[in-house]
């Protein structure tokens, strides 16, 4: 249920400021929101301010001022912690408030934010993101979205500065779930990518004419088109919370254990020496 008390958010404030909160914050400001940003990193929050956003100074101090508060932090832990604790969003946020937890977290962690900001009259939603750094820096992110759908219809002039497109999915947990089912299937792919094209190369192949190829059939897919651009970054954290997930659903994912046994050896730098190799390679047994 709602807690709506404005009709629409003036003022946003953006906790973290990572690969993908940074340039949130940087079309937020310049949208002419009035934005509040917090990181323990200074040198991210000049940048910020730099591009025209306040440095509120502490969490506390950020949601006393913020319509809608965006938490992109990196675990469950600090989630729990920069919402919950003493000084946290929550002790500080205005009744009628809208926390977005934007980070890759359980949705039993959202459930855990969501039944203490009941107390203080705050909606919660869970906007897990998609699209990584490239889609942040372009100001294109997809969002998948749980929780009250009058609540996210409410915060979304604070949502279109830095997103593409926004999906509801359900209820509050939705987004991240959403964001797993995502998750397994890129490094699903990623992973059988790289097998594939390995198979290719050693039979006499080069994979960077596999790759044109399949580009123009049935197997073509963002992952393929643009792996070397991939940074790699989160791919144990996002396998371990499916599998985890899954556990709590008691359905098996053997498929995601393989996953995640063969993502442990790829690496960026394995990707670039698929498509280093000699552009003439030649079928074995053929002139």
């Amino acid at each position: 249920m709602s807690h709506a008390q404005y009709t629409g958010p003036t003022s946003v404030g953006l906790i973290g400021l990572g690969a993908m909160g940074l340039p949130a914050a940087g079309f937020l400001a310049r949208s002419g929101l009035d934005t509040h940003v917090h990181d323990p990193d200074r040198g991210a929050v000049g940048q910020a301010v730099a591009a025209g956003a306040r440095d509120a100074g502490s969490t506390a101090a950020l949601a006393a001022v913020s319509d809608v508060v965006v938490v992109m932090v990196p675990s469950d832990d600090d989630v729990l912690d920069v919402c919950c604790a003493d000084s946290g969003v929550l002790a500080a946020a205005r009744p009628g408030a809208a926390v977005l937890i934007c980070s890759s977290v359980t949705p039993e962690t959202c459930r855990e934010v969501a039944a203490e900001a009941a107390a203080h009259r705050v909606d919660v939603l869970d906007a897990a993101l998609t699209g990584g750094v490239r889609a942040a820096r372009a100001g294109t992110v997809t969002l998948l979205v749980g929780g009250g759908k009058d609540v996210l219809d409410r915060i979304r002039p604070a949502l279109a500065p830095w997103t593409r497109t926004v999906h509801h999915l359900g209820d509050l947990g939705a987004g991240q779930v959403g964001k797993t089912v995502n998750n397994l299937c890129h490094w699903g792919q990623l992973s059988a990518i790289v097998e594939a094209l390995r198979l290719g190369r050693d039979l006499g192949v080069a994979p960077a004419k596999l790759r044109a190829a399949l580009l123009d059939g049935p197997a073509a897919s963002r992952t393929l088109a643009e792996m070397e651009l991939m940074r790699l970054t989160w791919h144990r954290k996002d396998l371990a919370n499916a599998l985890r997930m899954a556990e709590g659903a008691g359905r098996a994912l053997p498929v995601a254990a393989t996953v995640r046994e063969a993502m442990e050896h790829i690496t960026v730098a394995d990707i670039a020496d698929l498509y280093a190799e000699p552009d003439e390679t030649t079928v074995p047994g053929t002139r």
